[in-house]
C-alpha cells in the first residue's frame, strides 16, 4: 500500500516562502506522475501543479505560475513544492496524490494515492 506524507504547511506572511514535501513509502514512486491539490474552506478541491514520473512535464494552475515550482528527487522518493510570493487567497490544505498510470496528474479523479493534507495560512 502506497502511504503519501506531507509537510512544510504552516503559517506566513503575505509575500513569504514555505517548501511543502511529500515523501512516498510502499510503492514504486519513480513511475508515478505525482500532483499538488489545494482545498479552501467552502471550496471545491483545486489542481495546483503537477510533475511527471521523469521529473519534466510539469504543469500549473493559472493562479500559481511564476510563483510555485515543482520537483521531486525520485532517489527520496519524495516530491516538492515551493511557494513563493505567497497571497491570502493561497490559504488551504495542500493535498499531495499520485497517479501509477498517466504521465500528469492533472485531475484529482485520476489519484491513485493521497496524502492526508498539509495546513498553509497565509496572512495579510
Amino acid at each position: 500500500q502506497v502511504q503519501l506524507v506531507e509537510s512544510g504547511g504552516g503559517l506566513v506572511q503575505a509575500g513569504g516562502s514555505l517548501r511543502l514535501s511529500c515523501s512516498a513509502s510502499g510503492g514504486t514512486f519513480a513511475t508515478y506522475a505525482m500532483g499538488w491539490f489545494r482545498q479552501s474552506p467552502g471550496k471545491e478541491r483545486e489542481f495546483v501543479s503537477s510533475i511527471a514520473w521523469t521529473g519534466g512535464g510539469t504543469s500549473y494552475a493559472d493562479s500559481v505560475k511564476g510563483r510555485f515550482t515543482i520537483s521531486r528527487d525520485n532517489a527520496k522518493n519524495t516530491v516538492y513544492l515551493q511557494m513563493n510570493s505567497l497571497k491570502p487567497e493561497d490559504t488551504a490544505v495542500y493535498y499531495c496524490a499520485a497517479d501509477k498510470f498517466r504521465m500528469r496528474l492533472t485531475n484529482e479523479k485520476q489519484a491513485d494515492y493521497w496524502g492526508q493534507g498539509t495546513q498553509v495560512a497565509v496572512s495579510s
